[in-house]
C-alpha cells in the first residue's frame, strides 16, 4: 500500500479452493474498510457455484478469458472473453458455470465487500492455480455452509433451482 493507494502484484492475495474453483482475493474488504473486494476467479470446465442470491451485494464480473454461462430467473447469458456481467443489489437468484472445455478466467468485484470473507470461511487455502475437487458435503456440512452463507448475506438454493 502506498499511502491510500492499494497496489497488489501478481503474487499477492490469498488463493482459495472454493467449490472446485480457484479464487484469489486480490483486494479484500479488510483493505477497503468493507467498501468492496476484488476476486480473481479461475473456473475449470464444469466449475462454478450453484444458485444463490445476496440482496445487499452488487456483484460484477469481467470475463478475462474463456466463457461462462450465467443463469438467472430471467434467463441465461453466455459471457465470452471481454464480456461484463452486473448482478445488481436486490437479491436476484443467479449462478454461473463453465460449460466449455477450456479454463475460464473472471475478475469479480463485489460492493460492499463480504463475499471475500465468506470464501475465506468455506474455502481451503491452496497454492496459486491449484484446483481441488469440489467437496462432497454431508447433511451437517450443508447446514454449516447454509449458516455461513446467511451470516455473509447470502441465500443458497437447490442445484436445479434455475433449470
Amino acid at each position: 500500500m502506498i499511502d491510500n493507494i492499494i497496489a497488489v502484484n501478481e503474487n499477492q492475495g490469498e488463493n482459495l479452493s472454493v467449490v472446485g474453483d480457484n479464487y484469489r482475493i486480490v483486494i479484500s474488504g479488510k483493505q477497503t474498510q468493507g467498501a468492496y473486494a476484488v476476486i480473481d476467479m479461475l473456473v475449470p470446465p464444469g466449475g462454478g457455484p450453484g444458485p444463490h442470491a445476496h440482496a445487499d451485494i452488487q456483484e460484477m464480473f469481467y470475463v478475462v478469458a474463456g466463457e461462462i454461462e450465467f443463469k438467472t430467473e430471467a434467463g441465461h447469458y453466455t459471457a465470452k472473453q471481454g464480456s461484463f456481467v452486473n448482478i445488481p443489489q436486490g437479491g436476484e437468484v443467479h449462478c454461473f458455470k463453465n460449460n466449455s472445455k477450456e479454463m475460464a478466467h473472471l475478475l469479480c468485484t463485489v460492493i460492499p465487500a463480504g463475499l471475500d470473507t465468506f470464501f475465506e470461511e468455506i474455502g481451503t487455502r491452496v497454492e496459486a492455480g491449484t484446483f481441488l475437487p469440489p467437496e462432497v458435503w454431508g447433511e451437517d456440512d450443508l447446514k454449516r455452509i447454509i449458516q455461513l452463507a446467511e451470516k455473509h448475506g447470502q441465500k443458497l438454493y437447490p442445484p436445479d433451482f434455475l433449470d
